[in-house]
């Protein structure tokens, strides 16, 4: 892949030395930072992305069929989802990024860190969403690929997780194609806003099995 990764430049694929990563701990807890590739650009989410981000997110209410949050019906929905991200943010348990499609010039969708576990050297990618139009494009792709990327290569991480609803068999594909090992099912884990109480189904990629997960990411940008 040629796209602008310079921000999180690579590391051999080697585990980085345990008396460097402790010393580097604190500096390597997640902040907020511009990852882009040829499709899109993960940029930090702020209040700008709220008319973009509304236009996307109430294209289709089927978007927050699996997704424990509230439909966005509107910008000011929009505008409190995003605080709620920013102060989670704030707390240093999520790091929040709108999708920027490049060729279109506006933000199509969502995606962020969460779980962030720096005694662990371990996070989580979720809060995926785009808009109907990018959906089963090279969007997700890329930007899975750009997060994995930063996650493994500049922040040291040993485990990146991901989980999904258990009624959401595409999105367990779609992750099982990525190469991530499907660990189990925690059950009536999450109360959704409709009151249903949602059973999650947990991947995982670690450090030692991120090249293979790199170069099937890579084979697919490569080939579009």
């Amino acid at each position: 892949m040629s796209g602008d990764i310079r921000q999180h430049p690579a590391i051999p694929d080697i585990e980085p030395q345990a008396a460097l990563r402790d010393t580097l701990r604190d500096v390597l807890t997640p902040q907020p930072i511009t990852l882009t590739g040829n499709v899109v650009r993960l940029e930090p989410l702020s209040l700008n992305h709220i008319a973009d981000l509304t236009q996307a997110a109430c294209a289709d209410p089927e978007i927050w069929r699996f997704m424990p949050y509230p439909t966005v019906r509107g910008e000011a929905d929009m505008q409190a989802q995003i605080e709620d991200l920013l102060s989670r943010q704030a707390r240093a348990t999520d790091l929040p990024f709108a999708v920027w499609h490049l060729a279109e010039g506006r933000a199509i969708g969502m995606s962020r860190y969460l779980d962030i576990q720096v005694a662990n050297d371990s996070i989580e990618i979720g809060g995926t969403w785009y808009t109907p139009a990018f959906q089963r494009t090279a969007v997700n792709t890329e930007c899975k690929f750009l997060l994995f990327t930063h996650a493994f290569e500049a922040l040291g991480c040993t485990r990146v997780q991901i989980k999904t609803d258990l009624r959401n068999e595409r999105s367990q594909r779609a992750i099982e194609r990525l190469g991530a090992v499907r660990e189990g099912v925690l059950r009536a884990h999450m109360r959704m806003p409709d009151g249903y109480q949602r059973s999650s189904v947990y991947f995982s990629v670690l450090a030692e099995e991120w090249p293979t997960v790199r170069a099937r990411l890579r084979g697919w940008l490569d080939a579009r």
